[in-house]
């Protein structure tokens, strides 16, 4: 295998544009050395021009993280790509990743001012100049230059070519061609990767990249075939996550070419041993559960149950299993942590999950530990992550929840009593509800005197049992404002009223951190 293939992980940026989701730069930066754990050739921080968080996130990786190439994302407006050229200014290895759409849908849909010409060819002219302009201007803040041609999966070959070509001529070392929408299928997609190495004079100079979304199931299927047919730079997301129904997941195509390393002759630099806790703290970050049956690092992955599966494991592993545990993290063996365990006990599993805490956090962290394992005869990785997201807040708290009291039953209506701290001021108040939770969030709401609508309630076991925490996410509406709380507790009515808390204190937050108009990014 002489061919390596580069991986571009995109968590940060198109994984955190699925619906519902938002990670503050401190979150940002924590996921960033994972990443660079698990070792991809590129991390794609975030897109500098959304918003001041944002660009201040990207510097942040950009000046910590070493080993990857730390790569922005821009549109072809100057704004974005001095925005980004900002962002990058420290980083050891800095890309600037612009483009435009290339389909006829986007041009027709997205540029039908007559500015951009009149009709569709005209159109296209001024398009591909847009693009030659985007990649020059980059190429004055980094020497390397990565160019999106969005939508690339609908667009006319032919003009994808000369578009290519172009840009490339301009100074773009990487092209990237985005199946946007995830309308292709393997064998188009395939053929439009081999197509452009066919017909583009000057690929040579030029890596492809191959960016797939999953709308119709097919994101790791069609990357896979991408690279099959000459494509060297494969981008994804831990987990799949993403815009719509996600992205090609990372740990899939890296395990696929892997294990099939007899089909595609290709390998990746990644340290697969990374993805399992890389894979947990993506999904406990973003509040987005891995299905149990997730390829490769959901629950049952490895999991066997059938007798008639079981049987044929017990004699030879390889009759139902074509990867090992070991080779993605997983390990037989495993501290447990109870309410003996010490802070030195506490430390050491959340390095071993990936995160670095500084003395006062983990003080911090391990308060609520211990008042988690006195419930319970043991606390899980699953239960530590929810411990961190609510007790390492990235916002101030402008209410903190002091007590709660409930009244419910069969024959009893539903009442809550709360007292809430505000600053030096101590709150308290009732209310009745249509069940313990609508009391207790109308007696909040009544203590606080909230006008925040609640447009969504989730709740989950972290872990299986009966003492099982459960965490609780809530999404609140407030003006233009929104905000996702998490709370978690192994009482459920306790762990709601600290999420309808949460996200109260972080849409107090807002006012400092909201992003502009320029909204969360252009989706490839």
């Amino acid at each position: 295998m002489t061919d390596k293939v580069l991986v571009f992980d995109t968590t940060l940026r198109d994984g955190e544009q699925a619906a519902g989701t938002r990670l503050g730069s401190r979150d940002k930066l924590m996921v960033a050395r994972q990443l660079a754990r698990l070792n991809v050739d590129i991390i794609e921080a975030g897109y500098p021009a959304s918003s001041p968080e944002d660009l201040h996130a990207v510097q942040q990786i950009a000046e910590e993280i070493t080993g990857p190439i730390i790569c922005a994302l821009s549109r072809a407006v100057a704004e974005d790509i001095r925005a980004c050229g900002k962002a990058l200014a420290k980083a050891k290895r800095p890309r600037i990743h612009t483009g435009i759409g290339a389909s006829d849908v986007h041009i027709l849909g997205k540029f039908r001012d007559e500015k951009y010409g009149r009709d569709l060819t005209e159109k296209r002219v001024r398009i591909v100049e847009m693009g030659i302009e985007a990649v020059k201007l980059a190429r004055q803040y980094a020497d390397d230059v990565q160019f999106y041609a969005e939508d690339a999966g609908r667009s006319d070959p032919a003009f994808l070519f000369l578009m290519l070509q172009a840009v490339i001529e301009a100074g773009a070392t990487v092209v990237n061609i985005p199946d946007t929408t995830g309308y292709s299928v393997p064998e188009q997609y395939g053929a439009l990767i081999r197509g452009i190495r066919e017909n583009v004079p000057n690929i040579d100079r030029a890596t492809i990249s191959v960016h797939c979304h999953n709308d119709l199931g097919m994101a790791v299927s069609n990357a896979l075939a991408g690279i099959r047919n000459g494509a060297r730079q494969v981008e994804g997301t831990i987990n799949g996550i993403g815009e719509r129904a996600g992205n090609a997941a990372i740990e899939e195509v890296v395990m696929a070419l892997r294990t099939r390393a007899d089909y595609y002759g290709v390998h990746t630099g990644v340290e697969a041993r990374e993805f399992c806790r890389t894979s947990r703290m993506v999904a406990d970050m973003l509040g987005m559960a891995v299905p149990p049956n997730k390829a490769v690092v959901g629950a049952n992955a490895f999991a066997h149950s059938s007798g008639i599966h079981v049987d044929g494991f017990l004699k030879n592993r390889d009759t139902y299993e074509i990867m090992r545990p070991e080779d993605i993290g997983l390990e037989e063996s495993r501290v447990v942590l109870t309410a003996r365990t010490g802070r030195h006990g506490l430390r050491d599993r959340l390095n071993k999950l990936g995160y670095e805490l500084s003395k006062e956090e983990l003080d911090q962290a391990y308060a609520r530990f211990l008042l988690v394992a006195d419930k319970k005869q043991e606390v899980f990785d699953e239960d530590l992550a929810a411990i961190l997201h609510e007790e390492l807040q990235p916002v101030p708290d402008a209410f903190l929840l002091d007590y709660l009291q409930i009244y419910s039953g069969t024959s009893a209506i539903p009442t809550a009593t709360v007292r809430l701290r505000a600053k030096d001021e101590v709150r308290q108040g009732a209310s009745i509800g249509n069940g313990p939770v609508d009391a207790v969030y109308r007696a909040i709401a009544s203590v606080t005197k909230t006008s925040a609508r609640l447009t969504r309630y989730d709740i989950r076991a972290v872990t299986s049992g009966t003492e099982a925490m459960g965490e609780v996410t809530v999404r609140l509406e407030q003006g233009d404002k929104k905000a996702t709380g998490r709370g978690a507790s192994t009482d459920v009515i306790e762990a709601s009223a600290r999420a309808y808390v949460d996200g109260l204190n972080k849409l107090a937050s807002q006012g400092e951190a909201a992003r502009d108009d320029v909204g969360s990014g252009p989706s490839l």
